[in-house]
């Protein structure tokens, strides 16, 4: 089921299967912002990524001395039991609870809320985790839009660049097989701008740690559209996008795929939350299109 809202600067479509963003259109002129999710390049639009992000050792952690198994990126995208929980005429909210079959991956219980609320031309996603057990639990939240690159007909891959919000002097991990490696390159040197270009993520993504600008936007040389991705709180980011496709993922994280010398025990996890019986946590980032 696709749940849609929409104000007078944009449309939104919102998949129930994961709570999955899969359209942002301008009202105006109808334009399309999200990739489109072709399966024989890559199936996602905008998933959520919960209750871990990146991928494990072996698809693997310890917790209290047993083993548990979690595919990359957790279990929330294209889950099928979320709930549509709230729909308003600028709003819409979901609802994931752990299971029984939930407690067999992951051992605690929780309920994870997510909101996207239009306010003119912008997205709001909001995410709320509420730790209904008795124990601790420990997650990750990370967020991973694939935005359409060109957006124009008339345009190229290589019309397009990032700019980043201060200039950036941040090393951009890779990746070893699924896992953060041991070396990071420079692709800043001092300035705040990625030029994209069809063989920029033939290596896989750029993955930074220390980034100081909380903003991001993916701009062209064609036209003074841009769209800026706001992510104040989230420690982590990735850029990535299939090589030779059409599209380039903005991606703020709170965590990060395992550590290829990582000793698997989710309570030293890097960039792993740690939320205390009862309590609830809330993190939010925007999407703002200029047209």
């Amino acid at each position: 089921m696709i749940n849609n809202i929409e104000n007078d600067k944009l449309k939104l479509a919102v998949k129930q299967t994961g709570a999955e963003m899969c359209s942002l259109k301008s009202v105006e002129t109808g334009k399309e912002f999200i990739w489109d999710a072709k399966p024989d390049v890559w199936e996602g639009h905008a998933p959520i990524l919960f209750p871990i992000v990146g991928a494990l050792k072996n698809d693997e952690y310890r917790y209290k001395e047993k083993k548990y198994s979690l595919a990359q990126h957790g279990f929330m995208r294209r889950n099928k039991t979320v709930e549509l929980l709230e729909k308003k005429e600028h709003s819409l909210s979901f609802l994931l609870k752990s299971s029984k079959e939930s407690l067999i991956l992951y051992p605690f219980d929780f309920e994870f809320i997510t909101t996207y609320k239009l306010v003119g031309s912008a997205v709001y996603i909001e995410h709320r985790v509420i730790n209904t057990g008795n124990t601790e639990m420990y997650f990750s939240i990370g967020e991973h839009p694939a935005f359409k690159c060109p957006i124009n007909t008339d345009e190229l891959y290589s019309d397009y660049y990032l700019e980043f919000e201060k200039n950036e002097d941040s090393k951009a991990w890779g990746l070893d097989g699924k896992l953060i490696g041991t070396k990071a390159i420079d692709v800043f040197k001092g300035g705040n701008i990625i030029n994209l270009h069809r063989d920029i993520f033939n290596n896989g993504a750029f993955i930074f740690k220390d980034l100081k600008s909380k903003k991001i936007s993916l701009k062209s040389r064609k036209s003074n559209q841009k769209i800026t991705v706001s992510y104040n709180g989230f420690p982590y980011m990735g850029i990535w996008a299939k090589p030779q496709a059409e599209f380039v993922c903005i991606e703020p994280w709170m965590g990060i795929a395992d550590s290829v010398d990582t000793d698997q025990e989710i309570v030293n996890k890097e960039g792993i939350i740690k939320l205390v019986a009862k309590d609830s946590f809330n993190a939010m980032y925007s999407i703002e299109i200029v047209e």
